[in-house]
């Protein structure tokens, strides 16, 4: 193997064993000099993204250092980097998801409000991402109607972690918290009560009518 390739790769391998170790407030703290450099940025944010669901970070986290490296613009990666930390979870739960009765019943919801809706929705409720995660993979949604409907769920709250990240001069464990205020929380939660709001009708009129 290449000297180059060698020293890259146990690079990598020494940023994850560091983020293994670290706590978000130490990720925070390290911030200006990962955004120093746009190469060290890409992978290290792409490391923390691979390691986020064992340490159960928040995923917004990887929208702050996001968008106080690169600004607005990093929204799409941001975006992508929380598709991705969002996947193995998922692909866990599917995969040992078995046949009880929590699988059943995820099922039948997710006949009732359609995969891409059902992921999208429950992205904008305020609940953690890796329990959406895990709910979507018992309820053995397609790995291509998770990702879309997380990329539709999830994209208020990249914004706001770009956003939050972008406008600071220096990040701290407070922009964190700034990143998702309570009344864009109520607003997020209402927008995904309204997508299953017409599914929920419908059944209701079904169970009527029967």
């Amino acid at each position: 193997m290449p000297r180059p390739r060698l020293a890259a790769g146990l690079a990598l391998a020494a940023v994850v064993a560091g983020l293994l170790l670290a706590s978000p407030d130490a990720v925070i703290e390290r911030a200006a000099w990962v955004a120093a450099d746009p190469v060290r940025l890409v992978v290290v944010v792409s490391a923390l993204a691979l390691v986020r669901p064992l340490l159960a970070w928040p995923t917004t986290l990887l929208a702050l250092v996001v968008g106080y490296g690169l600004g607005p613009v990093g929204v799409p990666f941001a975006l992508a980097l929380i598709v991705l930390t969002s996947v193995p979870p998922f692909l866990f739960a599917r995969r040992y998801r078995g046949t009880t009765r929590l699988a059943e019943v995820g099922e039948r919801t997710v006949e009732q409000t359609g995969s891409v809706r059902g992921v999208a929705a429950s992205r904008l409720l305020p609940i953690p991402s890796d329990v959406v995660s895990v709910a979507a993979g018992v309820a053995n949604v397609r790995l291509g109607a998770f990702a879309l409907g997380t990329a539709v769920g999830e994209l208020p709250w990249a914004v706001a972690g770009v956003i939050a990240g972008a406008s600071v001069e220096t990040l701290t464990t407070e922009s964190l918290a700034a990143a998702v205020r309570p009344e864009f929380v109520v607003l997020a939660a209402v927008a995904g009560v309204s997508m299953l709001v017409p599914t929920a009708y419908r059944r209701y009129r079904g169970e009527s009518g029967a």
